[in-house]
């Protein structure tokens, strides 16, 4: 059992939710860990409110001031105290855990700042919006979401079990957080999708002796949680050899990536190894999903829930100009490769979405739009994505590029 001597952060707009927001406050200071209440009201109620941190101190934070606030706009007052606790969240350093009560409002509130902690940091939202979709809540951060039940307005027999085992659950998060290995070695991000997965399992053959493998699915999310990751300095290097998700983002596919995609390569500068891994690919689910635009396209049944659409040459040509924009930004080592053999395992001589037409599309414009440097190169192979020389090819590639001591 870990001692700690920071605080759990307890968020709630506290003219609606005072009393619940003081009552789990009360749990936890009885498990022995400190908290410390906020108020994200947004009225301004220095004088009335009992929260530790009051509602204008983290208004304080937004770029325009308190006025951009308390701007009598609920809407608008909502996202800008969102903001404003963000700002407010990064100036502490004495944050062990955030504890987050509210209904719609206050769960937009609350979950942004949330998503800013880094990755192991506990994490609790109580919200009347966990039994829906809550992709834009959670992001890729690792956010506990428990339904409340009942509404966020009061205290019953109901909500005080609820709001108990919520505040149990984040002490008991802070208190038993497995120690960190003095011997852990360096941790390495990969992506990986069914079609790539032989690419990936025998690159981290290779390199697991020397370092923590961890993979993601490229499934949206799987993406944007690695480079999380990476911003927050835990990633000694990234194989992002499956860039799937970005025909999602620019198709309307399911398993889209965030607009927001490879930016943190450029802000971490993190020896980086990328590949075109499952860009013969958009994802959809049920095939009655399938948008009527595409009718006449090729697809492929993976399964009852999920059908894949071949990439034509112009959706090609603009995945390729969308990446080499993003790549262009950033000034660590890049190391683009290309399997000209196939970017998947469906996308192979013999196989339903071989295609030499498209694949060229994007090598063409990939070479055309991207500016190679001293650090940022193409690198052509004459292989498929799950040939195994296309592995020892993205070992060595990496290996080139990692100079980091650790």
């Amino acid at each position: 059992m870990k001692e700690e001597t920071g605080y759990i952060y307890i968020a709630a707009t506290a003219d609606t939710k005072g009393r619940e927001l003081f009552y789990v406050r009360d749990l936890i200071r009885k498990t022995g860990l400190q908290a410390l209440t906020v108020d994200l009201s947004t009225q301004a109620l220095s004088t009335s409110s009992a929260a530790d941190v009051k509602p204008e101190e983290v208004a304080a934070f937004h770029p325009q001031g308190t006025e951009a606030v308390f701007c009598g706009d609920r809407g608008r007052a909502i996202e800008a105290m969102a903001l404003a606790f963000q700002n407010y969240l990064k100036t502490r350093k004495d944050v062990v855990g955030l504890l987050g009560l509210g209904g719609s409002g206050g769960t937009a509130l609350i979950t942004p700042a949330m998503q800013d902690l880094a990755v192991g940091v506990p994490k609790v939202m109580v919200s009347t919006m966990a039994s829906g979709d809550i992709a834009g809540y959670i992001g890729a951060s690792d956010i506990s979401m428990l339904y409340s039940v009942t509404d966020v307005a009061g205290l019953n027999r109901i909500s005080r079990q609820v709001l108990g085992n919520a505040a149990h659950q984040i002490a008991g998060a802070v208190l038993f957080q497995p120690e960190a290995c003095a011997d852990d070695k360096p941790a390495l991000g990969l992506t990986m999708f069914g079609v790539t997965t032989p690419c990936i399992q025998a690159v981290s053959q290779q390199l697991e002796d020397e370092f923590d493998c961890l993979v993601f699915h490229a499934t949206g999310s799987g993406g944007m949680a690695m480079e999380k990751l990476a911003d927050s300095g835990m990633l000694a290097g990234v194989l992002d050899l499956t860039t799937t998700e970005v025909c999602d983002l620019l198709a309307g596919g399911v398993l889209a990536c965030a607009e927001t995609r490879f930016d943190a390569i450029a802000r971490s500068q993190v020896p980086y190894v990328v590949s075109c891994g499952a860009l013969d690919m958009v994802n959809f689910g049920h095939p009655s999903s399938v948008p009527e635009k595409y009718a006449d396209r090729l697809f492929y049944h993976h399964n009852a829930q999920v059908t894949l659409m071949r990439t034509t040459p112009g959706e090609n040509r603009a995945m390729a100009k969308w990446i080499a924009a993003k790549l262009n930004r950033c000034e660590g080592e890049v190391r683009f490769l290309i399997p000209e053999g196939g970017f998947s395992a469906l996308d192979a001589p013999g196989m339903p979405f071989w295609s030499p037409e498209a694949n060229r599309a994007f090598i063409s414009t990939l070479e055309a739009e991207l500016i190679p440097t001293e650090k940022r190169k193409i690198i052509r192979l004459p292989y498929n994505i799950n040939d195994a020389m296309f592995a020892d090819a993205a070992v060595k590639a990496f290996r080139t590029i990692n100079t980091r001591e650790f």
